[in-house]
């Protein structure tokens, strides 16, 4: 980055630190930059010339780690790591936890080599594996409810239309409520056994805007009458391979979920975006095949957010914060994108809630369409790694 620090270096070692698919800076014992590759500039959303000019207690919190790991290194003159650092700061966001490999480079004894991987990736990975196998779960669940429920619910509602027409008007009402619960279980069995539907997905190159654009205009003469929802789309994006209908489902569902969240904000908002994320990529359950995610799709609102205690859990079944949810809604909208070889995943803080929707595009497209993958992004906000082929 320095005139100096570039006649010292060898810039054969410049070229492959810049290869990494990692962030990866040279420091001093002081904080100060002399060294960011590509994926470095994009973590700390800031340019080469710019950290040059700043010092690394500029971007991380001055009683972190990573500080006391540098001295110890220079001190030691030795090479150290730690993991599961959380870096998270106002100028690096949030969710920013880490690993940490620091060494000394010997030629310049006060400077130190970070490399930094990004945990999200893989915990994004295996969060959606587990998504999945919770799906599979509730799969034998529905079928075993569809088969061993309808007929017993089937009986005590017929035994409770004979008890009704020779009733008092007191009992009446007893089974009234006894046929009304009837159906109420009879409904939940229907909604589960969509979990048990096994058919092959029907797919074909869908326009992601136009579903986007059908579902807005059902949720603003409905669920989300009166509320403003804003739109930030990519035009240039490709068909996304999927089934049009299960889509429907998934973003209304996620709509109607934002709109019920910021129903009592003050200004409320929900905000749709699509865009072209090239890098990650995911092998699908059952086969051996890797397919590349770059579709991104996100709902965004404003509401109070997930509280903690169930945000790893959101996409499991029964898992809800309505007083008369049934936690099934995010569930199936889980195994529908899983079904498509997707990701999705949420990000939720007071204020901001993002549902994140990762799929691929349309098969006869992608040779064609995806430019070789340069950085592992898996948000708008923050560069991760992953896995490369």
């Amino acid at each position: 980055m320095s005139n100096s620090t570039h006649r010292k270096a060898d810039p054969d070692a410049l070229r492959i630190l810049g290869a990494l698919p990692h962030p990866v800076i040279v420091c001093d014992d002081r904080g100060a930059f002399h060294y960011a590759n590509s994926d470095a500039e994009q973590f700390f959303s800031a340019s080469q010339t710019y950290l040059a000019k700043r010092r690394l207690q500029d971007f991380v919190p001055g009683d972190s780690p990573l500080f006391s790991l540098i001295q110890k290194a220079v001190d030691e003159q030795a090479r150290f790591s730690e993991y599961r650092v959380d870096l998270s700061s106002p100028r690096l966001g949030q969710e920013r936890v880490v690993d940490l490999y620091v060494s000394t480079i010997p030629e310049l004894p006060n400077r130190v080599v970070v490399i930094i991987q990004l945990r999200s990736i893989a915990e994004k990975m295996d969060r959606q594996l587990t998504h999945r196998s919770a799906a599979r779960t509730v799969t034998g669940l529905a079928a075993m409810l569809a088969h061993e429920i309808r007929n017993p619910i089937s009986g005590i509602k017929g035994a409770a239309q004979l008890l009704a027409s020779s009733a008092s008007d007191e009992d009446r009402v007893l089974t009234r409520i006894i046929q009304e619960e009837s159906d109420r279980i009879v409904k939940l069995v229907d909604r589960m056994e969509v979990f048990s539907d096994q058919r092959p997905i029907e797919r074909s190159a869908v326009n992601i805007h136009s579903v986007l654009e059908y579902v807005k205009r059902i949720a603003v003469n409905g669920v989300a009458r009166d509320i403003p929802i804003t739109e930030l789309y990519d035009p240039s994006l490709p068909p996304v391979f999927a089934n049009r209908d299960q889509l429907v489902q998934v973003f209304l569902n996620l709509i109607k979920n934002a709109a019920e969240a910021v129903a009592r904000t003050e200004k409320p908002e929900i905000r749709l975006t699509t865009s072209f994320r090239p890098g990650v990529r995911l092998t699908i359950p059952g086969t051996s095949d890797r397919v590349s995610l770059p579709m991104e799709f996100t709902v965004e609102d404003n509401g109070p957010g997930v509280p903690d205690d169930i945000r790893q859990n959101i996409f499991d079944p029964f898992v809800t914060t309505k007083a008369s949810g049934s936690g099934l809604g995010l569930a199936l909208v889980a195994k529908i994108i899983g079904d498509h070889g997707g990701v999705i995943e949420c990000e939720s803080q007071p204020g901001h809630t993002i549902f994140r929707v990762l799929m691929p595009t349309w098969k006869k497209l992608r040779a064609d369409l995806e430019p070789a993958p340069t950085s592992d992004t898996i948000t708008g906000h923050e560069p991760d790694s992953a896995e490369r082929e």
